[in-house]
């Protein structure tokens, strides 16, 4: 028995197949999900979720949202999910370079809130690409 996975964002179906295991990156931490996994209703972080499928592991880049775990079906609906076949590895590394001095450099409530998300933006869209050349 699968999952049945389905990742929308505001414009598309992003992903919509069969897994055997998806880790969904929550604002309380990493959490899987197997078949037969209890229902629930969880908030998404900025991060990486893993989904494999055939003893793959494909990583995807989410931006924030939430996911609905209910009888082996998960959805996802989040602002925005990326793959590693659509990220420039050299433009992931510098923006998240970028973003971390941004970070460091933050003054003030308002500047380290927006820092904080453009970091984690670039951080899991850095992973990623990361995670598919290991």
């Amino acid at each position: 028995m699968t999952l049945q996975v389905c990742i929308m964002t505001p414009d598309r179906i992003f992903w919509n197949d069969q897994a055997d295991e998806i880790i969904l990156p929550t604002n309380t931490g990493q959490m899987g999900v197997l078949t037969n996994h209890a229902p629930l209703i969880t908030a998404l972080d900025i991060g990486v979720t893993l989904i494999r499928s055939n003893n793959n592991w494909i990583p995807v880049a989410l931006l924030g949202g939430f996911a609905l775990v209910k009888e082996n079906q998960v959805t996802i609906l989040v602002n925005e999910a990326e793959s590693a076949q659509t990220i420039q590895v050299d433009e992931a590394e510098k923006a998240f370079e970028e973003a971390k001095t941004r970070l460091e450099e933050s003054q003030g409530e308002k500047q380290r809130v927006e820092a904080t998300f453009v970091f984690k933006r670039a951080r899991a869209r850095y992973q990623v690409v990361k995670q598919l050349s290991i």
